[in-house]
Protein backbone atom coordinates (compact mmCIF):
# COMPACT_ATOMS: atom_id res chain seq x y z
CA UNK A 1 0.00 0.00 0.00
CA UNK A 2 2.72 2.48 0.98
CA UNK A 3 4.75 1.57 -2.12
CA UNK A 4 1.87 2.34 -4.47
CA UNK A 5 1.30 5.68 -2.73
CA UNK A 6 4.98 6.57 -3.06
CA UNK A 7 4.69 5.96 -6.80
CA UNK A 8 1.93 8.56 -7.13
CA UNK A 9 2.55 11.90 -8.77
CA UNK A 10 0.24 13.48 -6.17
CA UNK A 11 -0.46 12.10 -2.69
CA UNK A 12 -3.77 12.71 -0.95
CA UNK A 13 -4.14 13.40 2.77
CA UNK A 14 -5.39 9.86 3.48
CA UNK A 15 -2.53 8.33 1.47
CA UNK A 16 -0.03 10.46 3.34
CA UNK A 17 -1.52 9.25 6.61
CA UNK A 18 -1.17 5.60 5.50
CA UNK A 19 2.46 6.19 4.48
CA UNK A 20 3.22 7.77 7.83
CA UNK A 21 1.63 4.93 9.83
CA UNK A 22 3.47 2.35 7.72
CA UNK A 23 6.91 3.75 8.47
CA UNK A 24 6.33 5.05 12.01
CA UNK A 25 6.43 1.48 13.28
CA UNK A 26 6.74 2.34 16.97
CA UNK A 27 4.10 5.06 16.89
CA UNK A 28 6.50 7.64 18.32
CA UNK A 29 5.36 10.39 15.99
CA UNK A 30 8.81 10.60 14.38
CA UNK A 31 10.83 8.63 11.85
CA UNK A 32 14.34 7.79 12.95
CA UNK A 33 16.96 5.07 12.62
CA UNK A 34 15.73 2.04 10.69
CA UNK A 35 12.31 3.63 10.11
CA UNK A 36 13.89 6.55 8.29
CA UNK A 37 16.24 4.34 6.29
CA UNK A 38 13.34 2.08 5.26
CA UNK A 39 11.45 5.12 4.01
CA UNK A 40 14.41 6.34 1.95
CA UNK A 41 15.00 2.90 0.46
CA UNK A 42 11.35 2.29 -0.42
CA UNK A 43 10.94 5.83 -1.77
CA UNK A 44 13.84 5.37 -4.17
CA UNK A 45 12.61 1.93 -5.25
CA UNK A 46 9.02 3.08 -5.72
CA UNK A 47 9.93 6.11 -7.83
CA UNK A 48 12.27 4.02 -10.00
CA UNK A 49 9.61 1.33 -10.46
CA UNK A 50 7.10 3.97 -11.54
CA UNK A 51 9.59 5.51 -13.95
CA UNK A 52 9.66 8.76 -11.99
CA UNK A 53 12.65 10.86 -11.07
CA UNK A 54 13.17 11.99 -7.51
CA UNK A 55 11.94 15.55 -7.09
CA UNK A 56 14.45 18.20 -5.92
CA UNK A 57 12.89 17.97 -2.43
CA UNK A 58 13.32 14.19 -2.43
CA UNK A 59 16.93 14.41 -3.62
CA UNK A 60 17.75 16.89 -0.87
CA UNK A 61 16.04 14.63 1.66
CA UNK A 62 17.94 11.53 0.50
CA UNK A 63 21.27 13.38 0.46
CA UNK A 64 20.67 14.74 3.96
CA UNK A 65 19.52 11.55 5.68
CA UNK A 66 20.55 8.64 3.43
CA UNK A 67 23.94 8.08 5.06
CA UNK A 68 23.05 9.10 8.61
CA UNK A 69 22.14 6.80 11.48
CA UNK A 70 21.13 9.66 13.76
CA UNK A 71 18.59 11.31 11.45
CA UNK A 72 15.13 12.16 12.73
CA UNK A 73 12.14 13.80 11.04
CA UNK A 74 8.56 14.64 11.96
CA UNK A 75 5.31 14.84 10.04
CA UNK A 76 5.96 18.44 9.00
CA UNK A 77 9.29 17.59 7.37
CA UNK A 78 7.84 14.63 5.46
CA UNK A 79 4.89 16.69 4.23
CA UNK A 80 7.37 18.97 2.47
CA UNK A 81 9.24 16.06 0.86
CA UNK A 82 6.39 14.06 -0.68
CA UNK A 83 4.26 15.41 -3.57
CA UNK A 84 1.29 16.16 -1.35
CA UNK A 85 -1.98 17.79 -2.35
CA UNK A 86 -1.69 21.56 -2.00
CA UNK A 87 -4.67 21.84 0.34
CA UNK A 88 -3.09 19.30 2.68
CA UNK A 89 0.33 20.94 2.57
CA UNK A 90 -1.38 24.26 3.25
CA UNK A 91 -2.49 22.86 6.63
CA UNK A 92 1.14 22.55 7.65
CA UNK A 93 2.15 25.88 6.15
CA UNK A 94 -0.59 27.65 8.05
CA UNK A 95 -0.14 25.84 11.35
CA UNK A 96 3.61 25.31 11.41
CA UNK A 97 4.90 27.58 14.14
CA UNK A 98 8.19 29.43 14.13
CA UNK A 99 9.32 28.59 17.66
CA UNK A 100 8.46 26.59 20.74
CA UNK A 101 7.56 29.81 22.53
CA UNK A 102 5.01 30.67 19.84
CA UNK A 103 3.70 27.10 20.01
CA UNK A 104 3.24 27.29 23.78
CA UNK A 105 1.37 30.58 23.50
CA UNK A 106 -0.94 29.02 20.93
CA UNK A 107 -1.55 26.05 23.22
CA UNK A 108 -2.42 28.34 26.12
CA UNK A 109 -4.85 30.21 23.87
CA UNK A 110 -6.89 27.09 23.14
CA UNK A 111 -6.46 25.14 26.39
CA UNK A 112 -8.44 27.79 28.22
CA UNK A 113 -9.45 25.58 31.17
CA UNK A 114 -5.88 24.36 31.84
CA UNK A 115 -7.08 20.77 31.44
CA UNK A 116 -4.02 19.75 29.44
CA UNK A 117 -6.16 18.78 26.44
CA UNK A 118 -7.80 20.43 23.46
CA UNK A 119 -10.95 18.64 22.38
CA UNK A 120 -11.58 18.63 18.67
CA UNK A 121 -13.92 17.11 16.15
CA UNK A 122 -12.09 18.42 13.12
CA UNK A 123 -11.11 15.55 10.84
CA UNK A 124 -7.92 17.24 9.69
CA UNK A 125 -6.48 17.11 13.20
CA UNK A 126 -7.03 13.39 13.66
CA UNK A 127 -3.59 12.94 12.15
CA UNK A 128 -2.14 14.31 15.38
CA UNK A 129 -4.53 12.53 17.78
CA UNK A 130 -2.22 9.52 18.11
CA UNK A 131 -4.26 7.69 20.76
CA UNK A 132 -7.62 8.37 19.05
CA UNK A 133 -9.28 9.72 22.19
CA UNK A 134 -10.81 12.75 20.48
CA UNK A 135 -8.54 15.07 22.44
CA UNK A 136 -5.23 16.61 21.52
CA UNK A 137 -2.44 16.58 24.08
CA UNK A 138 0.47 18.99 24.07
CA UNK A 139 2.87 16.31 22.85
CA UNK A 140 0.49 15.38 20.04
CA UNK A 141 0.10 18.96 18.86
CA UNK A 142 3.86 19.41 19.12
CA UNK A 143 4.15 17.35 15.93
CA UNK A 144 3.41 20.61 14.13
CA UNK A 145 6.89 21.75 15.12
CA UNK A 146 9.92 20.76 13.05
CA UNK A 147 12.13 18.32 14.97
CA UNK A 148 14.92 20.85 15.50
CA UNK A 149 12.47 23.31 17.10
CA UNK A 150 10.70 20.79 19.29
CA UNK A 151 12.30 21.24 22.70
CA UNK A 152 9.65 18.93 24.20
CA UNK A 153 11.65 16.02 22.79
CA UNK A 154 14.49 16.87 25.15
CA UNK A 155 12.20 16.56 28.17
CA UNK A 156 10.89 13.11 27.25
CA UNK A 157 13.81 11.48 29.04
CA UNK A 158 13.44 13.52 32.24
CA UNK A 159 9.71 13.24 32.85
CA UNK A 160 8.67 12.17 36.35
CA UNK A 161 5.90 9.92 37.59
CA UNK A 162 2.91 11.69 39.08
CA UNK A 163 4.00 11.41 42.72
CA UNK A 164 7.56 12.47 41.97
CA UNK A 165 6.34 15.44 39.94
CA UNK A 166 4.01 16.60 42.72
CA UNK A 167 6.86 16.46 45.23
CA UNK A 168 9.09 18.46 42.89
CA UNK A 169 6.38 21.07 42.31
CA UNK A 170 5.88 21.55 46.04
CA UNK A 171 9.63 21.73 46.59
CA UNK A 172 10.19 24.49 44.04
CA UNK A 173 6.97 26.34 44.86
CA UNK A 174 8.99 27.86 47.68
CA UNK A 175 6.37 30.33 48.90
CA UNK A 176 3.56 27.76 48.70
CA UNK A 177 1.28 29.99 46.67
CA UNK A 178 0.19 27.19 44.31
CA UNK A 179 2.18 28.23 41.26
CA UNK A 180 5.78 28.53 40.13
CA UNK A 181 7.14 31.88 39.03
CA UNK A 182 10.05 32.56 36.71
CA UNK A 183 12.70 32.53 39.44
CA UNK A 184 11.43 29.26 40.90
CA UNK A 185 11.37 27.70 37.42
CA UNK A 186 14.93 28.84 36.88
CA UNK A 187 16.03 26.95 40.00
CA UNK A 188 14.10 23.84 38.94
CA UNK A 189 15.61 23.85 35.45
CA UNK A 190 19.15 24.28 36.77
CA UNK A 191 18.75 21.22 38.98
CA UNK A 192 17.19 19.22 36.14
CA UNK A 193 20.06 20.09 33.82
CA UNK A 194 22.63 19.09 36.42
CA UNK A 195 20.93 15.72 36.93
CA UNK A 196 20.24 15.04 33.24
CA UNK A 197 23.24 16.36 31.34
CA UNK A 198 22.77 13.75 28.61
CA UNK A 199 19.36 15.19 27.74
CA UNK A 200 19.43 18.85 28.76
CA UNK A 201 22.03 21.53 28.12
CA UNK A 202 22.39 24.00 30.99
CA UNK A 203 23.37 26.67 28.45
CA UNK A 204 19.87 26.41 26.97
CA UNK A 205 18.06 27.23 30.21
CA UNK A 206 16.98 30.69 28.98
CA UNK A 207 15.37 29.07 25.93
CA UNK A 208 13.70 26.33 28.00
CA UNK A 209 12.44 28.87 30.50
CA UNK A 210 11.07 31.24 27.88
CA UNK A 211 9.17 28.45 26.14
CA UNK A 212 7.77 26.94 29.34
CA UNK A 213 6.75 30.31 30.76
CA UNK A 214 4.71 30.87 27.60
CA UNK A 215 2.33 28.31 29.15
CA UNK A 216 1.90 30.46 32.23
CA UNK A 217 -1.06 32.62 33.14
CA UNK A 218 0.33 36.09 33.73
CA UNK A 219 3.66 34.72 34.92
CA UNK A 220 2.00 32.08 37.09
CA UNK A 221 2.89 28.53 36.08
CA UNK A 222 0.31 26.26 37.68
CA UNK A 223 0.75 22.58 38.49
CA UNK A 224 -1.30 21.39 35.49
CA UNK A 225 0.71 23.60 33.14
CA UNK A 226 4.12 22.38 34.29
CA UNK A 227 2.82 18.79 34.30
CA UNK A 228 2.46 19.03 30.51
CA UNK A 229 6.24 19.25 30.31
CA UNK A 230 7.54 17.24 33.26
CA UNK A 231 4.89 14.69 34.31
CA UNK A 232 4.76 11.25 32.72
CA UNK A 233 1.45 10.29 34.28
CA UNK A 234 -0.27 9.23 37.49
CA UNK A 235 1.92 6.31 38.50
Amino acid sequence: MAESHLQSSLITASQFFEIWLHFDADGSGYLEGKELQNLIQELQQARKKAGLELSPEMKTFVDQYGQRDDGKIGIVELAHVLPTEENFLLLFRCQQLKSCEEFMKTWRKYDTDHSGFIETEELKLKLFDSNNDGKLELTEMARLLPVQENFLLKFQGVKMCGKEFNKAFELYDQDGNGYIDENELDALLKDLCEKNKQDLDINNIPTYKKSIMALSDGGKLYRTDLALILSAGDN
